[in-house]
């Protein structure tokens, strides 16, 4: 919490306008969405309801016409609705949609911005399915995509006339690069494009807020650090307040009846949730919705610990005579770390990759570490990104997002330090 007038800590009567928005993160994570009074719950009630009432046609023409408010549960829900507030606050949005999933998210925002004959360029260190949303299942809908360095001179090699979006990853998986928001942000914009984060390993907010950098829109798994549990499968766009859309044409066609016009400020929130709710059906369900709010409140507390963690492991393996490559942006020999150090203000994460002689012999060895093709759970999970996460990718594109047949991808958890080291010492 920052010293002033309205920190409690200095203030024994804060000011009424005191909201989540000024909170620490810790604090909006289990306070913001929740209202106050008489009779209210501590937490978020579960709606299970398709449909909400109306008394008057007129209120059902206007809710149709404007979705403010409720009327069917594919496009909004209360429960959904309170989680997308506390993301909202944790990510210091203006809006936010939650989806059904990670990779729903983050076809949402691509499709949010752009149509058949529009460009994207996005950073090559990415997420498996990421590549193959952009490599195969855009080009069906007529939308391009160039993958680069994850450099500012790479990406404003890229750009073209019809880019709409820039694309990367704020802590890559499981490579670590780091995006440089500001640059990329500064390229997009002179472009008329806008810029998108995927801020999955940033764990909604905590270690960076993309947002703050310049971002424009950030996208992102809710089933990983968010849910925590390893229980639930969620995602979520949340859009800025400071977007350009006056030269995407999504927004500017039709005059005074323009997305832009009708919508103002609130277009792309707009868009986002017409998009990925209402016309494509990727509805994040109330019990979900619950699950992951649950999670987010401890989602300091466990991040915070994972990262000091992922930090020691990243250091004890380098170390290790039986291990070969050590990637974690933590670490100084990394080519990320300075950035890191400018944009992660609470750790590096909790992801980090290694490389062994012989995977399948290391992985059958394990006792405490679990095999599983998840992050951000409880438990400390590896997997083989070669032959998994990576395995239908190109292998020039496995490379570029920093995967080897060696190598090894690690989502560390919140068990002993000890217990971990022994474990994988064991193991090698």
């Amino acid at each position: 919490m920052s010293d002033s007038p309205a920190d409690p800590a200095n203030d024994a009567a804060p000011n009424a306008d005191w909201t989540d928005t000024d909170w620490g993160y810790e604090t909006a994570a289990v306070q913001s969405g929740i209202p106050r009074g008489l009779g209210q719950t501590i937490g978020f009630p579960i709606h299970a309801a398709a449909a909400f009432q109306f008394d008057t046609l007129e209120q059902a023409q206007d809710e149709f016409q404007n979705n403010i408010g409720l009327s069917y549960a594919r496009i909004q829900n209360p429960t959904t609705r309170a989680l997308e507030a506390r993301i909202t606050a944790l990510e210091g949005g203006a809006n936010t949609v939650a989806l059904a999933s990670g990779q729903a998210a983050t076809l949402t925002a691509i499709l949010g911005v752009c149509r058949a004959g529009d460009h994207v360029v996005s950073a090559s260190s990415l997420f498996g399915g990421t590549t193959g949303m952009l490599n195969n299942i855009l080009p069906l809908m007529g939308i391009s995509a160039t993958l680069v360095d994850n450099t500012p001179d790479a990406v404003r090699a890229a750009m073209q006339d019809n880019t709409r979006l820039v694309w990367a990853e704020m802590i890559s998986n499981p490579a670590g690069d780091v995006a440089d928001i500001t640059a990329f942000a500064q390229i997009a914009h002179e472009y008329g494009a806008l810029l998108a984060i995927d801020n999955t390993c940033g764990g909604v907010g905590y270690l960076c807020r993309p947002l703050d950098h310049g971002a424009d829109i950030v996208a992102q798994s809710l089933t990983k650090w968010a849910g925590g549990h390893g229980s639930v499968m969620g995602g979520s766009v949340t859009v800025g307040a400071r977007h350009d859309l006056g030269r995407n044409p999504i927004y500017t066609e039709g005059g005074e009846n323009s997305i832009l016009k009708v919508r103002g400020d609130n277009a792309l929130a707009w868009r986002q949730r017409w998009l990925g709710a209402s016309q494509l059906g990727m509805t994040l369900a109330p019990h979900s919705a619950f699950l992951i709010a649950q999670g987010l409140e401890t989602l300091a507390l466990r991040l915070e610990r994972e990262s000091h963690t992922a930090l020691e492991l990243a250091g004890w393996l380098r170390a290790h005579p039986g291990v070969g490559r050590v990637s974690y942006p933590g670490l100084e020999d990394h080519p990320f770390h300075a950035q890191a150090q400018r944009y992660l203000g609470n750790g590096c994460g909790a992801v980090l990759a290694f490389e062994v002689p012989d995977p399948a012999a290391f992985l059958s060895r394990l006792r405490v570490l679990r095999v599983a093709p998840n992050l951000g759970d409880v438990r400390t999970l590896v997997v083989h990104p070669w032959t998994t996460t990576h395995g239908r990718v190109p292998e020039a594109a496995r490379i570029a997002a920093g995967v080897s047949p060696q190598t090894i991808r690690m989502s560390v958890g919140v068990e002993a330090l000890a217990d971990l080291k022994a474990d994988i010492a064991a193991a090698l």
